[in-house]
């Protein structure tokens, strides 16, 4: 079955509504540029409510990975995401999610190398989750990842899915792609950080009828 991710989650409403439309893991966006920030002292109300189904993910940009496993253990967090940790970080007791920005084929040979030393370390990622490239910014841009280059691409984990997925395209995505798992932010969105109920519970059924097909 597809894992789905809501990421930028910053309500107790949003919360409710990722909840019941089914997702298997919400994002809480710890990078202070993004406008999904969340102060992980504002997150702790919001990931007490989750149900017991559904896995927090904290997202993290450019922290060193003891700050990440520090927020991680006083929230509970299950997941770290990380942009730009280096292969001998230790997440360890949490899983991993690195993820990378693809532009071309250099970005995947990139990604590869990075599981092959996060391997040889002895701590492979739970996932790589694959997001668009656009200068400057660090996901929920709202841009689409190159599909086609990601056609047939084996990383040697988990491929999650991410970079300007709809309700409209994810079923497209997945049959194309034929990811482990989808990540969306800004395409369930009435505005940065606030969930349109209606988008979230039509991704999620768009991107589970996709994988039955």
């Amino acid at each position: 079955m597809i894992q789905i991710k809501i990421c930028g989650v910053t309500t107790p409403e949003d919360v409710d509504v990722v909840a019941d439309a089914g997702a298997n893991a919400i994002g809480f966006n710890f990078h202070p540029k993004s406008p999904r920030y969340v102060d992980p002292k504002a997150a702790e109300p919001l990931v007490r409510a989750l149900p017991s189904f559904l896995a927090p993910v904290g997202v993290f940009v450019e922290a060193p990975m003891r700050q990440a496993i520090a927020i991680g253990f006083q929230l509970g967090l299950r997941t770290l995401q990380t942009y730009t940790s280096p292969p001998d970080d230790d997440p360890f007791p949490f899983a991993h999610l690195p993820a990378f920005r693809v532009k071309d084929a250099a970005s995947l040979q990139a990604i590869r190398q990075y599981v092959a030393g996060c391997a040889s370390f002895g701590r492979k990622p739970a996932a790589v989750l694959v997001d668009s490239f656009v200068p400057g910014e660090v996901g929920g841009t709202g841009k689409i990842a190159p599909w086609e280059l990601l056609v047939g691409f084996d990383p040697g984990v988990p491929l999650v899915l991410a970079g300007g997925l709809t309700p409209d395209n994810v079923a497209e995505a997945i049959r194309l792609v034929k990811p482990k798992g989808v990540d969306v932010a800004s395409g369930v969105e009435s505005a940065p950080g606030k969930k349109d109920p209606g988008k979230v519970r039509a991704f999620v059924k768009n991107a589970r009828a996709a994988t039955q097909l």
